[in-house]
């Protein structure tokens, strides 16, 4: 198949996250299985317009705020006269509207939608902007098959109007061999760990707030990632008199990233609403179990009771209670480490590239809708 892939970034973009690495491991394989991929993205300042990425032609185009007003000129000036056999567009922040570029056949992969939480995070009039960007979804793109990367997200996209049996879930996966346990690593006390984005929509306080009530006296926290929220989260963990029980680390590297996972008791997950939760995955394959909110997305990435637990959203003693509880019993630690290694090898990416072929191969051997 000849694929043209619609990113607003790729997986080099300072700006990139886990929708760049997810659709990066998916069409890099389905690129190095023998396929012609396409990238069309944004770029940023300094970056080369053209270049090679996993076997993927990319065109890089204007910046991240330019992209989606320069996106479709660039296509029907470069790229239409290819005649692509499918165009793919990741619908991971403001819809681009490709049906209307004119392409046979459309593919809308959807991580998430952000819906409400749009207004947890940014300023209220941009917020408003992208809540009403996501509203016409259906009427925009009508008839064209969707992909999402869980059952949460598809019923979002099916209470929004799209008809479920034109979504396909195809869950991510994880690299099983480079995650992996090693039991000798884990910290001789309690260590909670969260791994993410420092962005006010992704709950960090609430697990500062958990973490403050845990009775265990030897009981840390190590909090990995960088965001524009950093700052009020010390504030918060200095309000909390938290003191040394918390260490801020910053963006981490990968091997420091496995480090962490290994030796923490337990990873903590407050965000209202994922579209999956990969991060959860690559702790349950290093045998570590997590606390997270029962909230659309992670419930599918986290068993209750079995691989770790789940917490009713935005209650910090609930999430507490279930820290205290591991921090108490180190055998139950092992338990729910031991059940998650198996679950999580269950998602690999060549299965999702394997899965994601088959679906373009059945929506390109359809008659053409456009």
């Amino acid at each position: 198949m000849r694929i043209l892939l619609v990113n607003w970034q790729d997986r080099e973009n300072p700006q990139a996250g886990g929708a760049e690495i997810l659709l990066h491991e998916v069409f890099g394989r389905l690129a190095g299985g023998g396929h012609e991929v396409t990238l069309l993205c944004g770029g940023w300042p300094g970056c080369v317009p053209r270049t090679r990425l996993d076997g993927m032609d990319v065109h890089r185009v204007g910046t991240r705020h330019s992209f989606p007003f320069l996106a479709r000129r660039y296509y029907r000036a470069h790229l239409a006269a290819w005649r692509h056999d499918v165009l793919v567009e990741d619908i991971n922040k403001v819809p681009l509207h490709t049906p209307r570029w004119g392409a046979s056949r459309v593919v809308a992969h959807v991580p998430h939608l952000f819906g409400g939480t749009a207004f947890q995070e940014a300023p209220w009039p941009l917020a408003a902007a992208v809540w009403l960007a996501e509203r016409p979804l259906a009427r925009a793109y009508r008839g064209v098959p969707f992909q999402a990367i869980s059952e949460s997200t598809a019923d979002d996209l099916a209470a929004r109007g799209i008809p479920r049996e034109s979504v396909r879930v195809i869950y991510p996966g994880i690299d099983a061999d480079a995650y992996t346990p090693d039991a000798s690593r884990r910290a001789p006390a309690p260590m909670f760990a969260y791994l993410g984005r420092l962005k006010r929509y992704k709950g960090v306080d609430i697990v500062l707030r958990a973490f403050a009530a845990v009775r265990h006296p030897d009981a840390r926290l190590e909090i990995a990632g960088a965001g524009d929220h950093r700052a009020a989260l010390e504030r918060l963990a200095g309000e909390l008199a938290l003191g040394g029980r918390v260490r801020f680390l910053g963006r981490i590297s990968e091997a420091e990233k496995l480090d962490l996972l290994r030796r923490a008791w337990a990873l903590a997950l407050a965000s209202p609403k994922e579209g999956w939760g990969i991060t959860n995955l690559e702790a349950a394959a290093c045998g570590t179990p997590v606390v997270a909110s029962d909230s659309p997305g992670i419930r599918e990435s986290v068993r209750d009771g079995e691989t770790g637990f789940l917490v009713p959203h935005g209650d910090p003693a609930a999430m507490a209670a279930r820290m205290d509880a591991l921090a108490a019993d180190p055998a139950l630690v092992a338990r729910l480490g031991a059940a998650g290694v198996p679950f999580a090898r269950a998602f690999s990416w060549e299965r999702a590239a394997r899965e994601t072929e088959a679906h373009l191969d059945a929506v390109v051997a359809a008659p053409p809708t456009r």
